[in-house]
């Protein structure tokens, strides 16, 4: 769910039939009649995403990619739950009105939730705002991401949505394994990084919902005002540790790519530093320390992994944008900056 300035339609045509999903609908969601245009939301490089455009209303559908999946990819039962539960919370996230595992309907688990009307930023550098909005809009993030992280995720039955304790160890285990099973090609980092990161695991062990893809391409901003109105995207989220969280979102400072700011006058655009960012959010957690060379190795090592699915998705013919080659392609970048951090060389 990426654009500049809106949510943006897609050309690409839904891979299931809309009549058959008509029907199930209709007795299903308000204001659902016979009228059903669906357009595909571009961006996403996981779940397709699509517009459901009836006469007098407008939702969102969620679903999985056609085709062979990774295991525990894609996980679009988890978004719809994570969504329900976040809706009596301060989290602003759409509203979830129905999950669907019954793959005769589209050919695959899908769910559905509002649309909201509202602005999506792919670019981190924020073009065409002042430096005031911008400043606005980086704090929104960091605010948001901070009332994700202090919910009382055991007060809303989340309590088997993960494993408490112990994060960093399961999450280099389970995407060394998701690299292995998605690897196209020789990447030196990424193996130096599965031997390296477990033998530098911070002591420290805490457990929030931890979101797994924290990014502004992830949040929808009021039409006209600078702050978060819905974090979507959840396909990741589960228990974790808020720091993978943190450092995920601050790999902005670190990529030219993807919309980062690496490079860019930040004092200039109104943006904070990464330390003021960071500093700004421990502030509102309460947490004494923040970012370690570790976090930062981790959170490139994990994209670069998840950069690499993108890249098997396209040599299946399964990805869900035309541009999965060309991103996928960039998870040695993301390995070789990951390595040069963890070695000191690069911060």
């Amino acid at each position: 769910m990426r654009g500049s300035g809106r949510w943006a339609s897609s050309r690409n045509m839904p891979d299931f039939d809309v009549a058959t999903l008509a029907r199930y609908l209709r007795p299903r969601l308000p204001d659902a009649d016979e009228a059903l245009q669906v357009e595909g939301i571009s961006g996403g490089q996981s779940n397709p995403t699509y517009w459901l455009k009836f006469s007098t209303a407008t939702y969102v559908l969620r679903k999985q990619p056609p085709g062979p999946l990774l295991p525990s990819a894609h996980a679009v039962d988890r978004e719809y739950r994570i969504l329900t539960a976040l809706t009596a919370t301060e989290v602003p996230v759409p509203q979830p009105y129905l999950f669907c595992d019954d793959a005769t309907v589209i050919g695959t688990p899908f769910y559905v939730m509002a649309a909201l009307t509202g602005r999506v930023f792919a670019d981190s550098a924020l073009p065409g705002l002042t430096p005031a909005d911008r400043a606005a809009i980086y704090d929104s993030m960091n605010a948001t991401l901070a009332r994700i992280h202090t919910v009382d995720w055991q007060a809303l039955g989340l309590s088997d949505y993960g494993k408490a304790g112990n994060y960093f160890a399961r999450q280099i285990a389970r995407w060394t394994k998701q690299w292995r099973n998605s690897q196209t090609r020789a990447i030196p980092e990424i193996d130096s990084l599965v031997e390296w990161l477990p033998r530098h695991l911070p002591d420290d062990d805490v457990t929030t919902i931890a979101h797994g893809d924290y990014r502004l391409g992830n949040l929808i901003y009021h039409p006209t005002k600078p702050h978060v109105i819905g974090v979507v995207d959840w396909e990741l989220s589960t228990l974790g540790h808020p720091l993978a969280d943190l450092a995920y979102n601050c790999l902005l400072y670190h990529a030219a790519e993807h919309g980062g700011i690496l490079g860019l006058d930040r004092e200039a655009l109104g943006i904070p530093s990464e330390a003021e960012y960071v500093a700004r959010y421990c502030d509102r957690t309460g947490r004494a320390s923040g970012l370690t060379p570790f976090h930062l190795a981790f959170a490139l090592f994990r994209f670069a992994v998840i950069l690499e699915g993108v890249a098997a998705r396209a040599a299946h013919g399964n990805a869900a944008a035309d541009n999965a080659r060309e991103v996928g392609a960039l998870s040695a970048v993301y390995a070789q900056r990951a390595w040069a951090i963890a070695q000191g060389t690069l911060l």
